[in-house]
């Protein structure tokens, strides 16, 4: 499943090759500038830029990552003492010290117990703008409202965005669902702001949109780290029930739009309750989460130019892994130690990944396991999404575009319809989009790298089918 702005998990020769970025403000006279540097993962070098500006002695700044093509990225939360700069990304457990040195700034950067060398040099790269030709912009001619929404089950408020067609209602209404990460209410990666497009397209057919951030992100309460898909669940429900104290909203005609992880979320809230009137599942999956992830390496794998034997070797290891995993009755703990003797042991045995971790074999374990310390990854390779779509009677477009390295289409959109035969539901409709990726963009590849590239946030076939579809199934 899936910011370059938060992380951005792939899997290639480990679990997950995991491209870093993080932002902050600071306070030093002595920073002021663009400054350079590669962040090294396991082979994989990752441009950042950061881009500072004094303003009455106080420092605001920008992050540009030019390899994945986002640029003036806003930063925030940064301690600048003398020589020494510590920046910070809280929601995704980063971190970056440094000691600055004239032109230059060698530090460390780390995440969880995962650390790595990151040094840092005076530049005068020119920014590029990115152009996203379908990002909105006003003035809208729908009703554009901030909201907040209190999820009892949680105990906490979550703020979205309710966007009302202009003329008379009540209006049928859709709750969108982010994908996995900690995202904000436009689900914004590489600078394109997918949710914004969605939501404004559908304002236009004559379809509310509540939009929000997810939980313990932007302006909404909550600790996101420690959640999983059941938790963001209960999120949705509450935007759901918040939507049916709306005048403005057709109570029988609320539906859920849940992109990756939101179309695994979106049959877990039908569970819960029984009015909602249709889902969209854009490249949401239907099988269990190890299952995905081993198909996922694969692909991307592929699509990143791995050998067989890189392949091969790759599989076994996380095939291993992943059993491990999934067929434990201990502790989270327990479970991590024992995948360390297993990966420990499978180094000394295997040339390849000797050869692929021969810099530090530490670090090149560290980092397959520290994405599987988390109750999140827990709920995720163990959960199997078909038991609910087996529960799911209310009406289904299932969407996938035929290029998604992350979500593949046949695999998954097979697995719904499986599922939802053995639900005896009637009302649904499987279609794979070709030439899409796992953003709905028109692409060459489809691997991950191509995302912040395409200036396309959205395919406007996409939008609009699912438009007319839902339109279609509430009237």
């Amino acid at each position: 499943m899936k910011k370059i702005i938060r992380l951005i998990k792939s899997t290639c020769l480990v679990l997950s090759c995991i491209l870093f970025l993080f932002t902050g403000n600071l306070k030093a006279q002595h920073v002021s500038g663009s400054w350079e540097g590669k962040l090294k993962v396991q082979g994989t070098e990752l441009r950042l830029i950061f881009n500072l500006i004094e303003t009455d002695g106080v420092y605001e700044g920008t992050m540009d990552s030019p390899d994945q093509n986002a640029f003036g990225i806003p930063l925030s939360d940064v301690l600048v003492m003398n020589d020494s700069v510590t920046l910070h990304l809280k929601a995704a457990g980063i971190s970056y010290c440094g000691k600055v040195n004239g032109e230059s700034c060698s530090g460390m950067f780390k995440q969880g117990v995962f650390e790595v060398e990151l040094s840092l040099k005076k530049t005068t790269s020119e920014v590029k703008k990115q152009n996203r030709p379908q990002e909105p912009k006003p003035p809208f001619d729908y009703l554009v409202e901030e909201v907040t929404f209190y999820n009892e089950a949680a105990k906490i408020n979550l703020a979205g965005t309710l966007t009302i067609p202009r003329g008379e209602g009540p209006f049928p209404a859709a709750v969108l669902i982010s994908g996995s990460g900690a995202q904000d209410r436009n689900e914004e990666i590489y600078g394109h702001k997918p949710f914004f497009v969605i939501a404004d397209y559908f304002a236009h057919k004559g379809i509310a949109v509540l939009r929000f951030d997810d939980r313990g992100t932007a302006k909404s309460e909550g600790d996101h780290r420690g959640a999983t898909s059941a938790d963001f669940a209960t999120d949705v429900s509450a935007a759901v029930e918040y939507l049916k104290g709306r005048s403005e909203i057709d109570v029988s005609k609320i539906g859920l739009v849940g992109h990756s992880e939101g179309g695994v979320i979106a049959p877990i809230v039908h569970t819960m309750r029984t009015d909602i009137s249709f889902m969209v599942l854009m490249a949401g999956t239907g099988v269990r989460g190890d299952i995905l992830l081993l198909e996922q390496q694969r692909l991307i794998g592929t699509a990143n130019g791995m050998t067989e034997a890189q392949l091969n070797a790759s599989a076994k290891v996380n095939r291993e892994l992943f059993d491990i995993f999934v067929n434990s009755n201990v502790s989270l703990e327990e479970t991590l130690k024992l995948l360390r003797v297993y990966l420990e042991d499978s180094l000394n045995d295997n040339p390849t990944l000797r050869e692929a971790s021969a810099a530090d074999q530490e670090a090149y374990i560290t980092a397959i396991i520290q994405p599987l310390n988390s109750l999140w990854m827990s709920y995720f390779l163990k959960y199997d999404p078909s038991e609910a779509l087996k529960k799911t009677t209310c009406a289904v477009f299932a969407i996938n575009g035929t290029k998604d390295l992350q979500v593949p289409a046949e695999m998954n959109l097979n697995a719904i319809e499986s599922a939802l035969k053995q639900a005896e539901n009637s009302h649904y409709e499987i279609r794979a989009f070709d030439s899409l990726n796992h953003l709905f963009q028109e692409c060459e590849t489809g691997a991950p790298s191509e995302y912040g590239k395409i200036e396309q946030t959205i395919a406007p076939v996409v939008l609009d089918a699912m438009s007319e579809w839902i339109l279609k199934t509430v009237n």
